[in-house]
């Protein structure tokens, strides 16, 4: 038992440790230390062990080139996402969701009112906040919602494989919201759903959007015991 209360506590930790990085150095991260988280998140479970999830990752110039067309594809609107967006956010949800945006607008000096600047700091999802590398998660169309939950569960097991092993990153549906430009620039197949982005590299932790860390609701806002 002492074994594995050390286990969960140390996940804990990482998890914890583990937040979305908004600034990156250019560094690039080695690429068998790449192969070791992909490995590492790949053990997570799936529908009938299907592993829907499929990686296209960049490096280099690809991902600038990749950054560059997503900042213009941006600057001339027209969003089209594989996935449908939320309808919306109320109550709790659209609590937290402001709570967090107002946290980076505060961490990095934007304002309330400040409409400029509040849309420079949203163009950076498209620099993918000047990560060296970018992956790409696709999920079969025909799996449908199952076929995205289980690829959530591969975000959630990559973002913590990067964290132990040194490596920051930032999950981004805003990359996904120009997903024709991305099944035609990165060849990934029609048939398959682009459903987010996954930014990383190492983190620059002098810049101030790195310095402020998202809350956890307590557990009575999401637990519902029974027996």
């Amino acid at each position: 038992m002492t074994t594995k209360s050390a286990d969960l506590t140390e996940l804990d930790a990482l998890m914890k440790d583990r937040h979305s990085c908004r600034a990156f150095r250019p560094d690039p991260v080695d690429r068998d230390v790449i192969e070791q988280i992909l490995r590492c998140a790949q053990k997570v479970p799936s529908w009938c062990n299907a592993q829907p999830w499929k990686v296209t990752i960049t490096s280099g110039a690809e991902t600038d080139r990749l950054r560059n067309a997503l900042t213009e594809a941006a600057m001339a609107g027209g969003h089209a996402p594989d996935l449908s967006f939320p309808d919306g956010y109320s109550d709790e949800y659209q609590a937290r969701r402001r709570e967090c945006g107002w946290a980076l607008y505060e961490a990095v000096g934007v304002t309330k009112g400040d409409r400029a600047g509040s849309a420079r700091q949203m163009m950076e999802n498209f620099n993918l906040f000047g990560a060296p590398h970018c992956a790409i998660l696709s999920s079969p169309a025909e799996l449908g919602p199952y076929g995205a939950m289980d690829s959530g569960g591969f975000v959630a097991a990559f973002t913590l494989a990067a964290q132990a092993a040194g490596v920051a990153s930032v999950a981004q549906a805003a990359v996904a919201s120009f997903a024709p430009m991305l099944h035609e620039m990165l060849e990934i197949p029609q048939d398959r759903l682009i459903l987010c982005a996954i930014s990383f590299g190492y983190a620059d932790p002098d810049h101030p959007a790195n310095r402020f860390r998202t809350t956890r609701a307590p557990l009575p806002e999401f637990t519902d015991w029974r027996g």
